[in-house]
């Protein structure tokens, strides 16, 4: 195991709390001084996008000392703020959450010392950038639909798409829609479209929040 993911576990298992919690910030705090910069993100799907982006601009995040740690879910926002800012291991923060999630991060990032009456704005230039509704809206929406259901084609998964689609609840909803729910009815779809969907993408329609999160990293 590569130290970085090493480093990666023992955030998830301080932030998470409970008996291990000690050892695990033993560890953080021992490898912490090969991390640059640490880039809290909801989910796995955002972190494959990221680091696909990175690679596609011939970057290696790891090697830069840049960690892309999924937080499982915004709400946990607070718990890895309070491991990895100001309260923890006081390491440079960034981040990319979806738009109905902005207020966690604007409430925890305040609390924890890193703003005050935090904007949009203000989040972007803390490194922090947010995605309209989330991010596979963001890639459908660069990509266009025809574009996302030929990556779909390649994936092998058109046939499993029109049955979706042929659902009653999707009947009538604009295919826009229907793309982006049929990336979450499976466990490790959205993750495998958030790197499809990113190699895909010609550099200059990629997303205003990711090309940003990166190039602030």
């Amino acid at each position: 195991m590569d130290e970085l993911r090493r480093f990666r576990l023992a955030l998830v298992a301080w932030a998470a709390g409970g008996a291990a919690a000690g050892a695990a910030a033993a560890v953080a705090r021992q490898l912490a001084g090969d991390v640059r910069t640490i880039v809290l993100v909801e989910g796995s799907s955002d972190q494959i996008a990221l680091e696909a982006l990175a690679t596609r601009h011939g970057r290696d995040l790891g090697a830069e000392g840049v960690a892309v740690v999924p937080l499982g879910g915004a709400t946990n926002i607070g718990r890895f703020l309070d491991v990895c800012g100001p309260p923890g291991l006081d390491l440079p923060l960034a981040g990319l959450c979806d738009i109905g999630e902005e207020r966690h991060f604007r409430r925890h990032l305040e609390r924890v010392g890193l703003g005050s009456g935090l904007t949009h704005a203000g989040l972007e230039t803390l490194g922090f950038h947010v995605c309209v509704a989330d991010l596979e809206d963001e890639l459908i929406r660069a990509l266009g639909a025809e574009g996302v259901q030929q990556v779909i084609e390649a994936q092998g998964e058109t046939r499993p798409f029109h049955t979706f689609q042929g659902q009653p609840a999707q009947r009538e909803r604009p295919v826009e829609h229907q793309l982006r729910r049929f990336m979450g009815t499976h466990s490790g779809r959205k993750a495998l479209y958030a790197q499809a969907l990113v190699a895909h993408l010609g550099l200059e329609r990629i997303p205003r929040p990711l090309e940003r999160l990166l190039t602030h990293v």
